[in-house]
């Protein structure tokens, strides 16, 4: 289209947006095992919630399985990464029992739940868990203690028909990936109902996931669209997308690619809100950008809410692995 027949759009980008520390110290292992030992490599699970991830690891040679039992007798001796969201204790005691070698990607962030989670139990409390059933980090936080020693809770109104043995011993710890307003709702309603309920060391929802709310939240007043980058199963990202709406977006969306945007619906916008979620590459941001810049005359407006200088480090047997620019392609264009 000619420059002069475009429509000015002007694009809020939010800043931070995208990888978090934990995410991208997860697929760094992936592509650091397959350096040293070669393919395969297995993942439990998606390393991340991302199809373009998994499938540019596919393509280096990781081979993923939702249970370590896929894995073929004569493979045992390649390795088996376990996701970002973490995994319930079984899951390593079947590795060891299996004789596989593990490397377990467990976001750090994730680890200090479970380990909030342990020191509630060991202190003589119920633990409630505040997160998504179903989801994998649920499970993996959940799967960290003894069959019934874990209440869900998902909504204000489980709170309400919540009745535990002992109200006076009760600790609670949340899924890292929720939204921060949803989860003070619950956690009010939690103790009103049950005063004596401790709360865990530190807060349970990770830096990444405030802070990508936070910037929403600053950018999504007047936005015509706001559009998420990020997969239907990832928690994190849902969680923008409700953000937005709240915010004062007239309309929030997710997308995986930009082939995903529906470009007859989206109709005479002049200012687009833009985000990604912790697991979505910051090639597929920029292919979404240079596919509205096709169609229209693009402002980008890069709105900084906050600086995030965490890195978490791989394990200490990957750490003699060299990783370049190169390696790392796929994800970052």
């Amino acid at each position: 289209m000619p420059e002069s027949d475009k429509r000015p759009l002007t694009i809020r980008l939010c800043q931070p947006r995208g990888f978090c520390a934990g995410v991208d110290r997860a697929i760094q292992i992936v592509v650091l095992a397959l350096k040293k030992y070669g393919a395969p490599v297995y993942v439990r699970h998606e390393i991340v919630h991302n199809r373009y991830v998994v499938e540019g690891l596919q393509n280096l040679g990781a081979v993923f399985v939702e249970e370590i039992d896929e894995i073929p007798a004569d493979h045992r001796h390649c390795p088996v990464v376990f996701s970002a969201h973490g995994v319930p204790k079984s899951v390593p005691r079947d590795a060891a029992e299996r004789a596989l070698f593990y490397l377990d990607a467990t976001c750090p962030l994730v680890s200090k739940v479970h380990k909030q989670a342990i020191r509630h139990h060991r202190l003589g409390r119920h633990v409630v868990l505040v997160g998504h059933a179903g989801h994998p980090e649920v499970i993996g936080t959940m799967g960290q203690l003894p069959d019934g020693a874990v209440s869900l809770i998902e909504t204000e109104e489980d709170v309400a028909r919540f009745a535990p043995a002992d109200p006076a011993a009760l600790g609670f710890v949340t899924q890292t990936t929720l939204s921060v307003d949803d989860t003070a709702g619950i956690i009010g309603a939690l103790k009103q109902r049950f005063p004596a309920m401790q709360a865990p060391a530190a807060e349970s929802i990770c830096y990444a996931t405030t802070n990508r709310q936070d910037a929403v939240k600053e950018t999504a007043p007047g936005a015509d669209l706001f559009l998420i980058v990020g997969a239907p199963n990832s928690s994190n990202s849902r969680r923008l997308v409700e953000v937005a709406e709240r915010s004062g977006a007239r309309r929030a969306l997710l997308v995986q690619r930009a082939a995903d945007i529906d470009w007859d619906e989206i109709g005479a916008i002049r200012t687009l809100g833009l985000s990604a979620g912790a697991s979505a590459p910051e090639i597929i941001v920029n292919e979404i950008i240079e596919a509205f810049r096709e169609r229209f005359d693009v402002t980008v407006d890069l709105a900084i809410t906050a600086t995030e200088t965490e890195d978490f480090p791989v394990m200490r047997a990957l750490r003699d692995v060299e990783l370049t620019r190169a390696d790392m392609a796929f994800v970052n264009g």
